[in-house]
């Protein structure tokens, strides 16, 4: 479980500070709604991290421009004491991991979450078999067929045949998610869209105050976080074509990396111990991808009776609202029940953690 892009990610629970800049209001908002919630219902998976930002006289973005994203940010986060942010004095930039303090002008603090992505997964998944979820693990896709009242659907489970009839089919294959609706019947359009890898690279240490939010040479945003006794960078964003079962570092992302972390922590072990890629699904735009939007797409078959819906994008803090969104589309669809939890209060436990 949670072998593909759910074990990739940077780790970050988080509203999405950059995604400011674009406008994105609804999805930073709904992000750190999601966020808080999950530091109440999933305490030992999701932590209050602290995190950096150093800025310097190249930096492209200014003290005040920062500052009043940070204000917006708390402010959607509730505005409560635990989501401000304060300004770090220069008597403790000695103690900031050896951040480089060369043409430092100020160096800003604030709070997100930060977590282990696939032990997240497995909470998810084991608290919807405890609630009387079927899982079938490992199984593969084989086909779909799509009725007036069912979608008979057929898969392989540990060498078997297998085939069930199903009221809907929510297909959340990430980056194969069009190769998936490749096999039903009849054909399902898919969304036009691209994916986009990120890598991470892992080095020799922990940094130890937090994480540290920098500006790369390129004005990109780069993560240094730490990660299982290591120090962890991410990540870039290039365009990806071929099978997604193929995805690696390119190395000019992995010098991108390493560059980015010499050049903000010139005194540390610059070693290469790890290095791994993610995928990203975006719609089909022009431009640089990580301007383009991160809000999810959830299109079907039939929007005034769905039974195939799929999902490209989102985020992996936003997980629980876009399974509220599916659900309500779905409706439409599905019998009406009782519901037999509210998300919102269930405490989540990585199944890993407790073996």
């Amino acid at each position: 479980m949670a072998e593909g892009t759910s074990s990739r990610s940077s780790k970050l629970i988080h509203g999405g500070l950059r995604y400011l800049e674009q406008f994105q209001i609804g999805l930073v908002w709904e992000s750190l709604r999601e966020r808080e919630l999950l530091f109440r219902i999933a305490p030992d998976l999701v932590k209050r991290q602290k995190f950096f930002i150093p800025v310097y006289g190249r930096t492209s973005r200014g003290p005040r421009v920062i500052k009043a994203g940070l204000l917006m940010y708390a402010v959607l986060a509730g505005g409560r004491k635990n989501t401000w942010f304060k300004t770090v004095p220069k008597s403790e930039w000695d103690q900031l991991d050896g951040l480089n303090q060369a043409g430092i002008k100020r160096v800003l603090q604030y709070v997100d979450g930060q977590t282990d992505d696939a032990g997240l997964t497995r909470a998810i998944m084991q608290s919807a078999q405890d609630l009387g979820a079927d899982l079938f693990y490992p199984a593969r896709f084989v086909s779909a067929e799509i009725g007036n009242d069912e979608v008979k659907v057929a898969f392989q489970l540990a060498g078997n045949s297998l085939a069930t009839r199903v009221k809907a089919v929510v297909n959340a294959a990430g980056p194969w998610a069009n190769q998936v609706l490749g096999h039903f019947k009849p054909k399902v359009e898919p969304l036009a869209v691209e994916n986009v890898q990120g890598t991470h690279v892992e080095f020799p240490g922990v940094i130890t105050r937090g994480c540290y939010y920098v500006e790369a040479e390129d004005k990109r945003v780069v993560f240094v976080m730490p990660w299982q006794d290591r120090t962890m960078v991410g990540t870039t964003e290039a365009p990806f074509q071929g099978n997604p079962d193929e995805v690696t570092p390119l190395d000019s992302e992995v010098q991108y990396l390493r560059d980015t972390y010499q050049k903000h922590f010139p005194d540390r072990d610059h070693t290469i111990l790890n290095q791994w890629a993610g995928l990203r699904v975006l719609p089909v735009a022009t431009g640089a991808a990580f301007k383009r939007s991160r809000e999810t797409q959830l299109p079907v078959d039939n929007p005034s009776r769905p039974r195939v819906l799929s999902i490209y994008g989102g985020k992996l803090t936003g997980y629980r609202a876009t399974a509220q969104k599916i659900m309500k589309i779905l409706s439409r669809t599905l019998p009406r029940v009782t519901p037999v939890a509210k998300t919102s209060e269930l405490p989540l436990e990585d199944p890993g953690a407790l073996s």
